[in-house]
């Protein structure tokens, strides 16, 4: 079948000790640590390395200051990882690292990663909802969701130029078998890995008009993560980037953080999925970003009621 997930990310920093410190109020589990780096894992195994110190394996970053610097692909069988490093090599420069990873680069500059995916089979127990007619939890009150731990890097969206965006997408549908699902002319293409149900595995937004990380987004269990793995960001420090929503394209609900190690990262749930009969959609005007996104009035001065 070919990519199944993202892997691995690895961003080139500036200071470890912010970022670690980012990572582990995200929920994401530490797993490594020195001066120069720190690597972070999801809970279906998927390693975030953070490395101050970029070694030569890496290409050089695509913006200044702290970013992204690759994405590696986790592919289901050694046939089809030879298959795809074949494809995506073979007009560009290519390596085998130690660890079995093979590194070229896409046509933005953003380094690429292939090897084969390791998950770790993580049970899912969503909170059980009441509403009428669909009774799933009796005699029990809810508990404070204590800490948020993402389940996995779900999607990642990258900034590329305008010109040239046609061979940017086509790297990664041409040689990787990435499908486009919604193609939003004025903004950007979103992709569905050929191993992946989500609705988006990747989306290459080209409307900013320039190379960098737009985000990450992460999968957490359901609405209840959202809500509270952004409030706890917020309790230690961190400056939310967008308000709780719901997205237009994909479904999913969102937050949205700064991050320090560039871009930012998104706890998402709820997002749809989509198989092979899911026809590509074709925008010629942008979507609304989202369906929804919170509003209040609480803060604002309450008008003065007229007297009779």
């Amino acid at each position: 079948m070919g990519i199944q997930r993202i892997e691995s990310v690895t961003y080139g920093i500036d200071n470890v000790d912010e970022c670690a410190r980012f990572f582990d109020d995200f929920g994401l589990f530490p797993v490594e640590r020195t001066d120069e780096h720190a690597v972070f894992e999801t809970l279906t195994g998927q390693t975030l390395q953070l490395d101050s110190r970029p070694g030569p394996r890496l290409p050089p970053p695509v913006e200044a200051g702290p970013t992204l610097r690759e994405v590696v692909w986790g592919i289901d069988t050694t046939q089809e990882l030879e298959r795809l490093v074949a494809a995506a090599s073979r007009d560009r420069k290519a390596h085998e690292s130690a660890d079995g990873v093979h590194h070229t680069v896409d046509e933005t500059g953003f380094g690429v990663g292939l090897t084969l995916a390791r998950p770790k089979a993580t049970p899912v127990t969503p909170r059980p909802a009441n509403v009428l007619g669909s009774v799933n939890r009796w005699n029990t009150a809810l508990e404070p969701i204590t800490r948020v731990r993402p389940l996995r890097m779900c999607h990642v969206a990258l900034n590329i130029a305008k010109q040239g965006r046609e061979e940017a997408v086509a790297f990664y549908v041409e040689r990787l078998g990435f499908r486009p699902t919604d193609v939003v002319e004025p903004m950007g293409v979103f992709l569905q890995a050929p191993g992946d149900d989500d609705q988006h595995t990747m989306l290459l937004c080209h409307r900013p008009d320039r190379p960098g990380v737009n985000h990450i987004a992460y999968e957490v269990p359901g609405f209840d993560d959202v809500v509270e793995g952004g409030n706890h960001m917020i309790d230690q420090g961190w400056r939310e980037a967008r308000k709780l929503g719901r997205h237009t394209i994909g479904s999913n609900v969102f937050r949205f953080l700064h991050a320090p190690c560039g871009g930012r990262v998104e706890y998402a749930a709820d997002m749809d999925r989509v198989d092979d009969t899911y026809e590509t959609r074709v925008h010629e005007t942008t979507p609304p970003h989202h369906i929804w996104a919170l509003r209040t009035n609480r803060d604002q001065e309450a008008p003065a009621r007229s007297r009779p």
